[in-house]
């Protein structure tokens, strides 16, 4: 049997593991499927909805059996009844991206976006990241419109005037950044850690323990390599861009890869919680179908395997 791995370059891990064959030692029939090429799931309402393909593509024949993501995506599955677990996280990316509009603006904090036109990559941690930032203004999502935007392309409406704020993320911010002046509404720290996770089916973690552990030993062994080589590390993520036609720079990225952290440690009671007021929030704010408890998946014995911290 094959253990199918699904990538994208989202997850900075996962992307570079599957370039660099060090899975492949431990699991020689391992399968790793591009997430950019699967079916495009239904556009969903983005005042009303999230989407859910990260979790519905792990129970899809087409699909794969472990997946890393931002914030967001297991909670979507968790919510659409999907018996997901987690494996582990890592440590805080305080520094990957940032609710942004123009400088003069008039636009200050978040208690002013109120009615304007806020682009997010919907479903993403960006949506978790702009909900919390409005819940403490006293905001919620029927407050404002959401736009959902590609994160390339956030940027490029902000600055034509399409948007009104912006959730950017590195290393695409950084080109904004160059161009105009910006203005930061919330940054990711004060908000929320936002780590990137892996998660899996519990019925793969339960009967594929072996498999699953190594996983994540050679997700820990190819973190430390980005750790020493960023710049290599960047060059597989501009070499795709740049063979799929896109326009990508070696120094941001490399840059984007230094200020992230790496490593698989277990998940946190912290981490949980967050989860958690995530969670109840897009709920609560017609997001999600039902509420959730996040520490329905959660399994002592993952922890157990993940126990090493995560690097920062």
């Amino acid at each position: 049997m094959s253990i199918r791995v699904g990538y994208f370059p989202h997850n900075n891990s996962l992307f570079v593991l599957r370039h660099r064959g060090i899975l492949e030692r431990a699991l020689p029939d391992v399968e790793w499927v591009d997430l950019r090429e699967l079916p495009r799931p239904a556009p969903v309402d983005v005042k009303s909805a999230l989407p859910s393909q990260h979790s519905d593509w792990l129970f899809d024949e087409r699909g794969y059996d472990f997946i890393g993501t931002g914030f967001t995506p297991p909670i979507t599955a968790l919510a659409h009844g999907r018996d997901i677990v987690y494996v582990g996280i890592s440590g805080p990316r305080v520094e990957n991206g940032r609710l942004v509009t123009l400088a003069g603006s008039g636009i200050e904090t978040a208690a002013d976006l109120r009615g304007k036109r806020v682009g997010i990559a919907h479903g993403s941690w960006q949506t978790t990241l702009l909900l919390f930032a409005l819940d403490r203004a006293g905001l919620g999502w029927a407050d404002i419109e959401p736009v959902d935007t590609d994160v390339h392309d956030g940027g490029n409406l902000l600055r034509r005037g399409e948007l009104d704020a912006w959730v950017g993320a590195y290393p695409g911010l950084a080109a904004v950044e160059a161009a105009v002046d910006l203005h930061t509404i919330v940054d990711t720290e004060s908000v929320f850690s936002h780590p990137s996770l892996w998660f899996t089916r519990r019925d793969f973690a339960e009967q594929h323990r072996p498999e699953l552990e190594a996983i994540v030993a050679a997700l820990r062994e190819s973190d430390a390599w980005i750790v020493e080589h960023p710049r290599e590390a960047a060059r597989y993520f501009v070499d795709d861009i740049q063979a799929r036609g896109g326009d990508a720079d070696l120094d941001a990225w490399e840059a984007a890869l230094r200020g992230r952290p790496f490593g698989i440690g277990p998940v946190s009671p912290e981490f949980l919680a967050e989860q958690q007021h995530a969670a109840d929030l897009l709920a609560a704010n017609g997001l999600l179908p039902r509420r959730i408890e996040v520490g329905d998946a959660v399994l002592e014995w993952i922890g157990d395997a993940t126990g090493a911290p995560a690097r920062a």
